[in-house]
């Protein structure tokens, strides 16, 4: 094994490509005023000799660490069960791996976890942090913003703690919930279905509130008036679904199609129904929200749902921090099948996905 002793030095890269220390310094760090000959032969000596920037060192000189907190508001056991965060950390995961930048995840098990966090982002450990999951009176918004830490949300910003709504400066990625829990519902009423509930996510999360309003935007403009009875609050989770879907039925066994806030909802509502006797698509049409593949395509019968780009989402929002920490922050983006949107705020489209159930 090589020791600290035997790792090759600054020194002794500048000796092998024939330049100066300080050359060696200003090609490692990503400094600018070297000649491209010269770079190229420190840049060769580095991969001849193996040569391993101190990243205390280089922070030093660059103040940077190329380390970025991801912070899921959530506890563990709602993270690595629900497949939607395994979607947006692959993004982010890709696009920080792209940037050599390394990815520290946080999680809140519960309020006691939130001055640890802030801690730890206010202590220097990472150029920036990637936050989503918020609950509207969740304090992290307030408690980043106090720590100074280049942040972007995941999520529209609409919580109540920190005053992030009324910040104009607060950079977020999000997907256009509204419009496609509307495009959902319509699709059901188009089918002829009179008697559309909807299962909702968890309504202290902004995607959830987005979500119900959007059925109640396609419910009204057709029907002209919304059932309240037709609404059953869930939490993205099969268990929230099987629970609101059994509450639907009990006060609503007329009821001939579920809009569901999420995948994971529409899964539980599925299996309620099956319970119940009640066939899907003929006596009950159902629609998702989200499109992850391994739910999606994996129900009985398949779901219909509306597709957000999950990943895409993960890397966009990593995609803004980056381009914040080099001082690019007010460039625009221009997002496929979007037009560009300024950085603050990048709300991406939704598809309505037909399969089976709907």
């Amino acid at each position: 094994m090589t020791d600290a002793v035997s790792r090759p030095t600054l020194e002794a890269v500048a000796a092998r490509a024939g330049v100066s220390r300080a050359t060696v310094s200003r090609v490692v760090n990503g400094g600018d005023g070297v000649r491209e000959s010269l770079a190229e032969r420190v840049r060769q000596a580095v991969e001849e000799l193996g040569y391993v920037p101190n990243q205390a060192a280089r922070s030093l000189v660059t103040r940077r660490h190329d380390a970025v907190a991801v912070v899921i508001a959530e506890p563990e056991a709602r993270v690595f069960a629900d497949p939607f965060f395994a979607h947006q950390l692959r993004g982010i995961s890709k696009e920080l791996t792209a940037h050599d930048n390394q990815l520290v995840l946080l999680l809140t098990e519960g309020r006691a976890d939130h001055a640890r966090v802030a801690r730890y982002l206010a202590g220097g450990h990472v150029d920036g942090a990637l936050v989503f999951s918020l609950h509207l009176d969740d304090p992290l918004p307030g408690l980043i913003r106090d720590a100074g830490v280049p942040t972007v949300f995941g999520g529209r910003p609409h919580w109540d703690t920190g005053g992030a709504a009324e910040d104009p400066g607060v950079v977020y990625v999000d997907c256009d919930n509204r419009g496609g829990a509307r495009a959902a519902v319509r699709h059901l009423l188009d089918l002829g279905r009179r008697r559309v509930a909807h299962l909702t996510g968890a309504l202290d999360q902004t995607s959830a509130a987005d979500r119900l309003d959007g059925y109640r935007d396609a419910v009204t403009e057709a029907l002209g008036a919304c059932d309240p009875r037709l609404v059953a609050e869930s939490d993205f989770t099969p268990a929230g679904g099987e629970r609101a879907m059994r509450e639907l039925l009990g006060r609503c066994p007329d009821v001939d199609a579920v809009f569901a806030a999420s995948d994971l909802t529409a899964l539980g509502a599925l299996r309620v129904l099956r319970e119940h006797g009640r066939r899907v698509p003929e006596d009950v049409a159902v629609v998702g929200f989200d499109d992850m593949l391994p739910v999606a395509e994996q129900t009985d019968p398949p779901l219909t749902t509306v597709r957000q780009d999950i990943e895409e989402m993960g890397r966009l929002m990593a995609r803004l921090l980056l381009r914040g920490l080099s001082g690019d922050r007010d460039r625009r983006l221009a997002p496929a099948g979007t037009p560009d949107i300024p950085a603050a705020g990048v709300i991406l489209p939704t598809t309505l996905i037909r399969r089976v159930s709907a």
